[in-house]
């Protein structure tokens, strides 16, 4: 594996990664480095087949404090050619984790401010502290969530990410759920036994079937049904049903026994 200098990853013999911002000094605020590096470790975890699953989590007090001053102050004195690229490998980074094969689970403590409120939008689940704290911020000096934007309306709808993005206000991690961007919340200490609920659940689940079921939602988008869509359905299903997985699954199922990725991790 790389040795990253601003992120971790990690993987577990339990089948699958928990890749770590790991800038707790500076609590885990985006520069030029980390996006990179969180680009490398997507790409090193997105075809091992042995992953179900991959974790995005921050070290120390916060989750991310969004652009580093340092990295803002840097990117003050480039021209529009240079921001550009700037903007283009953040852009990068949000797609792919997005599009990511493995399902992505974030866990959110502290802050989540800009930048960081797109990772937690662009996972399929993200889950949080109650009194964790999110912003999408960037009005507040002169800019824009423009990369950002299209997972985080994905994640809360126009109509709240019209509010948040422009009136900058900060909201906990309690109104975060109610919006949609966090699925569950949980008082700070207790947050770490929640995800290792929601690891042993995950691990009840087919690989296969998950990383299947990603793909198809995707291709299902809104829900708008047309004959495209309507035959995608049928081959996806019928795909699954012949397939090893499925076949065990069915089987497993039909005798009223665990299916076989259950027993290794019994």
């Amino acid at each position: 594996m790389t040795d990253f200098q601003t992120v971790r990853l990690e993987l577990d013999a339990r089948g699958f990664a928990t890749l770590w911002l790991d800038r707790a000094d500076k609590n885990n605020a985006f520069n030029g480095a980390m996006i990179r590096e969180l680009i490398q470790a997507l790409d090193q975890v997105k075809d091992r087949p042995e992953l179900r699953f991959l974790i995005l989590r921050g070290r120390g007090r916060h989750f991310s404090a969004g652009a580093d001053l340092a990295w803002m102050r840097e990117a003050a004195e480039l021209d529009y050619d240079a921001n550009l690229a700037d903007a283009h490998e953040l852009g990068e980074l949000m797609y792919n984790l997005y599009h990511l094969p493995l399902p992505t689970l974030a866990v959110v403590q502290g802050a989540a401010f800009g930048g960081a409120v797109g990772l937690a939008a662009c996972c399929d689940i993200a889950i949080g502290a109650e009194d964790a704290l999110f912003s999408l911020s960037e009005v507040r000096i002169g800019l824009a969530p423009a990369v950002i934007s299209p997972f985080v309306v994905q994640a809360i709808g126009e109509r709240a990410a019209r509010r948040y993005a422009l009136s900058a206000e900060r909201f906990d991690g309690l109104r975060a759920r109610e919006l949609g961007l966090l699925a569950e919340t949980y008082p700070a200490a207790e947050l770490d036994a929640a995800l290792e609920q929601w690891i042993a659940n995950l691990q009840l689940n087919s690989p296969q079937a998950m990383k299947a079921t990603k793909d198809l939602l995707e291709e299902v988008g809104s829900g708008a049904l047309g004959p495209d869509l309507r035959r995608y359905t049928e081959s996806a299903i019928a795909r699954l049903r012949v397939s090893q997985e499925g076949q065990e699954g069915l089987r497993a199922f039909l005798e009223k026994r665990s299916p076989a990725w259950q027993e290794k991790q019994a």
